[in-house]
């Protein structure tokens, strides 16, 4: 069973001072409207509304945190002992590029995820959702843009995967793989950029999507530690 599958709803807040005091690893999850964020944290999550999707798109303005372990810490959120449980967190950040979001309500958007993304030091890598047919729409190349001088690490999920035959399908890899080569530090090093396919519907790529934030969120390195724990105390008995 995946740890992802542990994921419960946690906070939601909408200005950057109301976000978590938490110093445990953070994965955020960012993606245009429709591009099918929402049930991919679904579905990765093993949950069917743990992530909500609204019925007009871009409407959900907030950042939603769900805990990894501390079980059932939403409704302990003040206790101490309940936190602490706490492994991860992943963070599912609005959903943009809807056109009948309001101007102001934009403005606040592109100031929170703009700040969230270049300044939360707990941030350990961006989960970046794109329709596997229209990839790096303007707003994703922006998203892309304020988040790789941070130098952390981008997982694109092209999404709709089963909508592609299997030409489509090794464009749409190779044009991804292009784009994110592109993006090189000042010393000409290409940033840590990876990418792949997926569709919730045909549950393409989610062993590979399950395995690969977990380790971006240090989640399978902890296991390892558990188990050469474990044997240690065995070796110990005998």
């Amino acid at each position: 069973m995946s740890l992802l599958w542990q994921a419960r709803f946690f906070t939601t807040v909408n200005h950057l001072r109301d976000l978590p005091k938490t110093q445990v690893p953070e994965i955020a999850f960012a993606g245009r409207s429709n591009a099918g964020k929402s049930t991919a944290i679904n579905i990765l999550c093993n949950q069917k509304k743990l992530a909500f999707a609204s019925k007009t798109p871009g409407r959900t303005q907030h950042i939603n945190y769900f805990s990894i372990g501390g079980a059932h810490v939403a409704q302990h959120r003040k206790d101490p002992t309940k936190v602490d449980e706490i492994r991860a967190l992943l963070v599912d950040l609005p959903g943009y590029g809807y056109a009948e979001v309001s101007g102001d309500a934009k403005l606040h958007w592109q100031a929170l995820l703009g700040d969230y993304v270049q300044r939360r030091e707990q941030l350990a890598a961006l989960v970046l959702i794109m329709d596997s047919r229209r990839p790096f729409t303007d707003l994703d190349v922006q998203m892309l843009e304020w988040f790789a001088p941070t130098g952390k690490p981008v997982h694109c999920v092209l999404t709709k995967a089963d909508k592609l035959n299997r030409n489509e399908s090794a464009n749409a890899l190779r044009l991804a793989r292009t784009v994110l080569n592109s993006y090189a530090d000042e010393q000409g090093q290409p940033f840590p950029f990876t990418v792949q396919l997926f569709s919730a519907l045909k549950r393409i790529g989610l062993e590979e999507a399950d395995a690969k934030i977990q380790e971006l969120l240090g989640l399978q390195e902890d296991d390892l530690h558990d188990e050469d724990a474990g044997e240690s105390l065995e070796g110990d008995e005998g």
